[in-house]
This record gives C-alpha cells, sequence and structure tokens, in this order.
C-alpha cells in the first residue's frame, strides 16, 4: 500500500491502537524547557514516579530568560524559582541540562538541529507549540500540554488521534529579497489560521527542495499558525549534510544504518493526501502582517484588504484594525516603527542574522528605532562573531543580545510598550503578545533590517 512521508513516520510508531479511540504513539525525544515541565514533574513525584528514558529527555532554559547580564542572578523571582526548579528536576532524573551560560544553551527549537537531537524519521515532542519546527527533517513533532509533557516523562509515549493529511506544493523560483518567512506568511494568508486545523502538513515542490534546511525550519515553525498539528519535509542531501557529525547524531556503523532508512522517507508517487493545495512561487512577494493574527498577511507593496468573509468575522477584522491603528485599504510602506525584534524560534538563526546585516551593512539605524537582536542560542551568537557580522551589526548602531525566546512572547524583560510598533521576525502577533498593549508586525528579517534603517516599513527591493 502506498503511503505518505507521514504514514510511513507515524505508522513505525504506534504502539498499540485503540477502537474508535487515540494510537499509543511512541517519542524518540522530549524536549523540555522552564515554564511547562515543573507541573509535570511535580506530578510524577506525587505519584512516586521516575523519567523513564532520561537519555531520551534533554532539558534547555530558554523562555522566562533574560537576554542581557545572564551572568547575574535573575530579578523576577517566578523565573528564577522556574529555572531553578528545571536544574533540579533534571538533575533528579538524570536528564541532560543547558542553564544559562552552558555552551548548548538556547530556545529549544534551535538547539534541538543544532545538536543533532532531532533527526529524520523521529518523533520528538515538546511543551512548546512551535515544536513543528523540527518536522523539517522529516521528523513528525508537534507541541503537547503540560500533563502529556508528564505523559511522557513517565511512559515514553503519548495517546494521540492520527491527524489528516495535507500537502501543500510550492513551485517557481522565489523573487528578490523573497525568504522562507515570506512563504510560511503568504500559505497562512491563503489558508487563514484555521484552513489547517485537523490535519499535518507536508511541504513539496521546488520551492522547498531548493530551501536551506533554515529555511525549511522556518515554514515548519509556521504550520502551527494556520492550525495544523505540524508540518514536515523529507529528508534529502541537504537534510543529512546538515545533521551529519553532530553531538547527537549516529555515528560509523550506526549513521550507515539510519542513512539506510533516512533515505526511505519520502511520499510514494501514487500516495494520496485528504487535500492538497498548489500555489506559485512567483505570486509571493516580501510580507508583513497587518491585523492580529498571522494569517492577516499581505505583500508589502499591497494596501490592506477590504473584509472577506471566507477568511473570518467582520467584527474581528474591525476590532482587529482598530488595535493596529490601521484602516482598510491603507498602505503598509511608510508606517511608522517603533521597535525591530529579531530573533525566536522562527528567525533567530545564523542565516536570519546574516540576511539582516546584508541589508544594514553600511548604513545606520534610524533614530526612532529600538532594535533587539536576539540569537536563538550560543552557537548562533559565537557564529556571527565569528563571521564579522557583529562588527557590521555595531558599526550600524545594532546591538548584539544574549539568546532567549526574548520579545516572541515577552515572558522576560524584553517586552515592546503599549501602542507601539514593533516588525518582528517571531510568529505571533495577537493582542499583547510582545507586551500589553504593544502592536506587532511580523515579517522577515529582511523586512525587519529596512525598517530598522528607515525607521518606518519598507519593501526591501527599493533599496537596492
Amino acid at each position: 500500500m502506498s503511503k505518505t512521508l507521514f504514514d510511513k513516520v507515524w505508522d513505525s510508531h504506534v504502539i498499540q491502537k485503540i477502537n474508535d479511540g487515540p494510537d499509543v504513539f511512541f517519542i524518540d525525544r522530549h524536549l523540555i524547557h522552564e515554564v511547562t515541565s515543573p507541573v509535570a514533574f511535580l506530578g510524577l513525584k506525587n505519584r512516586g514516579l521516575r523519567v523513564l528514558h532520561p537519555e531520551r529527555t534533554f532539558a534547555t532554559a530558554d523562555h522566562n530568560t533574560p537576554t542581557i547580564n545572564q551572568h547575574l542572578p535573575i530579578n523576577d523571582p517566578l523565573s528564577a524559582n522556574q529555572l531553578k526548579a528545571l536544574e533540579d528536576n533534571s538533575k533528579e532524573h538524570d536528564i541532560v541540562h543547558w542553564g544559562l551560560g552552558h555552551k548548548n544553551n538556547g530556545i529549544v527549537h534551535v538547539i534541538g538541529p543544532e545538536l543533532g537531537i532531532t533527526l529524520p524519521g523521529a518523533t520528538i515532542v515538546c511543551g512548546d507549540s512551535h515544536t513543528s519546527t523540527h518536522g523539517a527533517f522529516g521528523a513528525i513533532a508537534f507541541g503537547i500540554g503540560t500533563s502529556e509533557v508528564e505523559m511522557v516523562l513517565s511512559t515514553q509515549c503519548i495517546m494521540q488521534t492520527k491527524p489528516k493529511k495535507m500537502r501543500i506544493n510550492v513551485d517557481g523560483k522565489l523573487g528578490d529579497f523573497v525568504t522562507p518567512k515570506d512563504v510560511g506568511l503568504y500559505i497562512i494568508s491563503q489558508l487563514s489560521t484555521s484552513g489547517a486545523t485537523g490535519y499535518f502538513v507536508e511541504y513539496a515542490g521546488e520551492v522547498f527542495e531548493n530551501m536551506s534546511m533554515e529555511g525549511r525550519m522556518t515554514v515548519c515553525n509556521l504550520s502551527i499558525e494556520m492550525g495544523a498539528r505540524g508540518g514536515m519535509i523529507a529528508p534529502d542531501e541537504k537534510t543529512f549534510e546538515y545533521i551529519k557529525d553532530r553531538e547527537f547524531t549516529p555515528k560509523g556503523d550506526a549513521w550507515n544504518t539510519a542513512m539506510t532508512y533516512w533515505k526511505t522517507l519520502k511520499t510514494d508517487v501514487d500516495a494520496t493526501f485528504d487535500k492538497e493545495f498548489n500555489f506559485k512561487a512567483s505570486d509571493i512577494e516580501p510580507m508583513i502582517t497587518f491585523g492580529t493574527n498571522p494569517g492577516m498577511g499581505m505583500g508589502i507593496s499591497k494596501e490592506i484588504p477590504v473584509f472577506d468573509s471566507k477568511k473570518g468575522g467582520k467584527a474581528t477584522y474591525e476590532k482587529s484594525l482598530a488595535y493596529m491603528g490601521f484602516d482598510q485599504s491603507d498602505a503598509m510602506i511608510g508606517k511608522k516603527v517603533d521597535y525591530v525584534f529579531v530573533g525566536s524560534c522562527t528567525n533567530g538563526r545564523i542565516e536570519d542574522f546574516r540576511a539582516f546585516s546584508s541589508i544594514v551593512k553600511g548604513k545606520k539605524k534610524a533614530t526612532n528605532v529600538t532594535a533587539w537582536l536576539v540569537p536563538g542560542s550560543h552557537v548562533v551568537e559565537n557564529q556571527i562573531k565569528e563571521e564579522g557580522l557583529l562588527t557590521i551589526l555595531n558599526d550600524a548602531g545594532f546591538d548584539l543580545r544574549q539568546p532567549g525566546c526574548s520579545a516572541c512572547l515577552a515572558m522576560n524583560d524584553d517586552k515592546v510598550p503599549a501602542g507601539k510598533y514593533a516588525v518582528s521576525t517571531s510568529n505571533r502577533n495577537f493582542e499583547g503578545r510582545q507586551g500589553q498593549g504593544s502592536r506587532t508586525l511580523l515579517a522577515s528579517p529582511i523586512v525587519a533590517a529596512a525598517a530598522a534603517i528607515t525607521g518606518v516599513v519598507t519593501d526591501p527591493r527599493s533599496l537596492k
């Protein structure tokens, strides 16, 4: 029987099928952080249980961490307690733990691929919705809740109903300054934030085949923003080259054995999907959001679209524009920008900082803009320095902060003030997502760079 990539990985991890119920599903890798794990560990303690497979569990501090002066004690008591709990629980259960200052520390969905924890054909979960990032390697990866974190810690399994299957094809060649982030935002703008609800998405076509691994991670990261359970891309030579010789990848004969299996991980020619979409690369331009959900996106050169009943309710649409201080048919180009944030598990990798630096090189940051440039890990931070990007950034008036989730979700001190506009490379633009009353415009690192040096929303193609 012909199978999709998703079928092949999912079916090989089903321990038991329950009639008219979910599957008992085995988890290869469990990533944990300081926010969603403490209550789960407390549940284990109350039941007198141990972590069943600590060698399959990996802990990092990222959500509530400061991005400056990480060598100093943390001022916020809640953050300090959460980080201490993660450290203590990891030690008690023999789980590898990368706290602040450790060379492997960083955002959970950045360090997983960097360290070779993320592998093709693996099943990966984390108490974080953007776990879908890891699907870029041909893995099934999705976010879980706190009670499910406890379930995986204690059994290495989870109860899951198999999602339906969707394929999204994008063919052709992307235009100048069009990045993987733009591809992701474009797809969400076409499908809406609920268009893939109940599905697991496979991304296919020329655009994804030609995309870097960092770019694939960005697109898979955004899968959750259109309601999908997750997204994945078939592994290929780029995938294998990226993961080879990393700390946790197989070595020697084990690598050769794994490669034999990994090369089978692709959708069979005559396999079918429950739903399929086709898009043209030529229809995608640099994107920016204008509303309060990721589906309210548009090509940067266009005007804010009028209400479309196919994409939600009118009251919600009007409320969103009122919150943002925009009107339908407004041009986005020229809108004032107060903050620029580059980072997060969506765009906190070295490729993103290379792109940002390529735009700001030889220019100066606008005086009205506050910029937070936050690498996704210490590995990325060191690459920025080693490649000379830090000098370019400093010369242009930018400073580099330390790794962490930062202003993506404003759980630390990196909060955009009420009423201020932020061009952000993160993944969500809900009301107050980056700080109470803040107004977020999602965009690529290139669009963020253009705004950072002009002080307004700017089409990067105009800077040629």
